[in-house]
């Protein structure tokens, strides 16, 4: 991880994802993707605050109603964009994200509780074969 550049978030599947951290508005690509809204802590340890996609980057995060209180309660102090072509994959990879990072502003696709499945096909494919896997390998399996 870089104090400023790229930085990759994890989703809730394992897949790692490719973020450019902005500053200021001049870095904000007008491409369609997903944003995150970080707190920085010293140096290097992050906390993202909010998950979302939009059609334009720019366009949507200049003037955003959650930004204010971001940075003003919760101390946001950056934001993280990528890019991603269709909205399909904007929404697999929003909810994976969320369902990974549990960030506190985003409070409805949080999951609430341990069988609550993902609403994508690919991610809810995913979710079955990590709890399967879990099922052979936690300390409180059945003996097989």
């Amino acid at each position: 991880m870089l104090i400023f550049g790229l930085h990759r978030w994890r989703g809730e599947t394992g897949k790692k994802y490719w973020f450019n951290i902005t500053l200021t508005d001049n870095g904000l690509p007008s491409d369609p993707g997903i944003y995150i809204f970080v707190r920085r802590y010293f140096v290097f340890w992050l906390k993202p605050l909010y998950v979302g996609k939009a059609a334009s980057l720019s366009g949507r995060l200049k003037g955003h109603e959650k930004w204010g209180r971001a940075w003003w309660d919760l101390g946001a102090t950056e934001r993280h964009v990528a890019r991603f072509s269709t909205e399909i994959e904007r929404r697999r990879v929003e909810e994976d994200l969320i369902r990974g990072l549990k960030p506190p502003m985003n409070d409805i696709l949080i999951p609430r509780g341990q069988d609550d499945a993902p609403n994508d096909a690919t991610l809810l494919r995913k979710w079955k074969f990590r709890r399967y896997l879990w099922s052979w390998f936690s300390p409180g399996a059945s003996q097989r």
